[in-house]
């Protein structure tokens, strides 16, 4: 992981094979943004006209390297665009600040350090610099032989305050979040061969057990005893049996703690099952566990950021395969429930697992459960591959998560749950169907959840299959790849769950 820390040097003297500086779009051309004063002088105040010969405009996400002039202590300068300048008074926008810090750790992968004399005027810019940087370095290694560039090593914020408590204390955020983002990202791009649902809940207890976290693993011996016909169901085709995984941040003390419970979607492998996906389709699919690996990361955020809040993470994870074992089409799971599921596509899985977590969590009566999951392509033709879908059986909630997942910089967008939808659904054989009309099947398998929550429970639904893996090139401070999708929404809502924000 890269190393964070807060400087007091000036962004001339500090030694570092690059300094990173700013560049808006002015009205005659571009401009230095603040936090490079230092390398400006250095370029005898003529920094942006440079910029300027070298054809860079400011616009955000550009980059332009130069040499450095004498007097610094930096042999390279490296400019981001910022976009259009901040209105008089008003800070630059925290994403804006995330995404041109991401840019620059990417560009400057393969080297050691780098000062990032961007603007961090409050303890929020400074967060927000050191999180894109952080998660702009992610590179993973784990099966390359070395050949690749290796991620920046190190990152100097130039202006940040490390003997002030705000600045200081927005440094370690960051570094949590971005490591546990990270974290999520590493699960994410790991080959299924290697991630089966037993080798995942080994890595959730080792990790309970360095952050001092309850960790319980129901094997398929006891998934059978205890009658999870959905997670069973999905994962009896495999020669890798399923595992439902609770995770619990022990943080809420008192009577008035709140609990907030999240369930992961874990499928470490689907192949669509019996139903089989076709050709071109199976390539990524390792990813499908995404969403548990939020919930994963998540938890464990909590814990390290020491958040008076309980937070359970339940993770269904199971691996989606053909064979003479696997559920079919017309098949009927008894679920955890208690409620009897025929079983119309095996490649609807993902809610199977689900249904049976959400059951299991709403046994604890939390304050809310939430629930994250790639769960259907019929979101990514809605909203495509960088938004996430938020549902909700209650309208102020959704609401509180969509603004939640903007205030942290990533993208959602609120959607319905229409009843119409559900009829669809209804089963000659069973209390259900796990599919039901094809438009909308997205909102249909959010119905579809909603069965199980239990009663009086405020839940919401966040699909994240189109922002969870990054088919194309990077972008900002996101990776090809595994993303991390929703771990940074769902740790502030922790946090506001902590602060007493969250639930009225």
């Amino acid at each position: 992981m890269t190393a964070l820390t807060l400087s007091t040097s000036s962004a001339a003297a500090l030694r570092a094979d690059a300094v990173v500086v700013g560049v808006t779009k002015g009205t005659k051309g571009p401009e230095v943004a603040p936090g490079a004063e230092a390398v400006d002088q250095a370029f005898d105040g003529r920094l942006a006209a440079t910029l300027e010969t070298l054809g860079a405009s400011g616009a955000e996400g550009e980059v332009t390297k130069l040499p450095a002039p004498a007097g610094l202590k930096a042999p390279v300068v490296l400019a981001v665009g910022l976009g259009e300048a901040p209105a008089d008074g008003a800070g630059f926008d925290t994403e804006v600040l995330r995404k041109a810090a991401g840019v620059a750790a990417r560009t400057l992968a393969g080297s050691k350090k780098a000062a990032l004399a961007l603007p961090v005027e409050d303890a929020a810019a400074a967060q927000a610099v050191a999180e894109g940087a952080l998660l702009g370095a992610y590179a993973y290694t784990a099966y390359q032989a070395g050949n690749g560039k290796a991620p920046l090593t190190e990152v100097a914020l130039v202006g940040a305050k490390p003997r002030d408590k705000a600045y200081k204390a927005a440094a370690e955020r960051a570094t949590v979040v971005a490591e546990e983002v990270n974290r999520s990202r590493d699960l994410i791009n790991m080959p299924p061969n290697d991630l089966t649902p037993k080798a995942f809940a080994a890595f959730v207890q080792e990790a309970a057990k360095e952050y001092g976290l309850k960790v319980e693993v129901l094997d398929e011996k006891a998934l059978v005893k205890g009658g999870y016909g959905g997670i069973m169901g999905v994962g009896q085709g495999s020669a890798n049996p399923p595992r439902l995984v609770k995770i619990v941040h022990n943080g809420g003390k008192g009577r008035d703690a709140k609990h907030l419970a999240l369930v992961g979607k874990g499928i470490t492998y689907d192949s669509g099952g019996i139903s089989l996906k076709p050709a071109g389709h199976n390539e990524t699919m390792k990813c499908d566990m995404s969403g548990a690996a939020a919930v994963f990361s998540t938890v464990v955020a909590a814990a390290r950021l020491g958040l008076p809040v309980t937070v359970t993470g339940w993770l269904a994870l199971a691996e989606n395969m053909p064979s003479g074992a696997a559920a079919r089409p017309g098949d009927v799971l008894r679920m955890y429930s208690g409620k009897t599921v025929e079983v119309l596509n095996t490649d609807a899985e993902g809610r199977l697992v689900m249904a049976d977590a959400i059951t299991r969590a709403s046994e604890e009566t939390p304050d809310a459960i939430i629930d994250v999951a790639t769960l259907t392509g019929a979101m990514v033709l809605a909203l495509g591959t960088r938004i996430f879908g938020v549902m909700s059986n209650d309208d102020d909630f959704r609401t509180a998560v969509h603004e939640t997942a903007g205030e942290v910089g990533e993208q959602s967008w609120p959607m319905p749950l229409p009843a119409d939808l559900r009829k669809a659904m209804d089963s000659a054989t069973a209390d259900i169907a796990n599919m039901g009309e094809r438009m909308g099947g997205g909102l249909a398998a959010g119905l579809f959840l909603k069965e199980f929550v239990g009663e009086g429970i405020t839940w919401a639904h966040v699909d994240i299959a189109g922002p969870a893996f990054n088919e194309s090139g990077p972008f900002g401070y996101t990776p090809k790849g595994g993303t991390g999708s929703a771990v940074r929404t769902l740790v502030r809502l922790a946090e506001k769950a902590a602060e007493g924000e969250l639930f009225q």
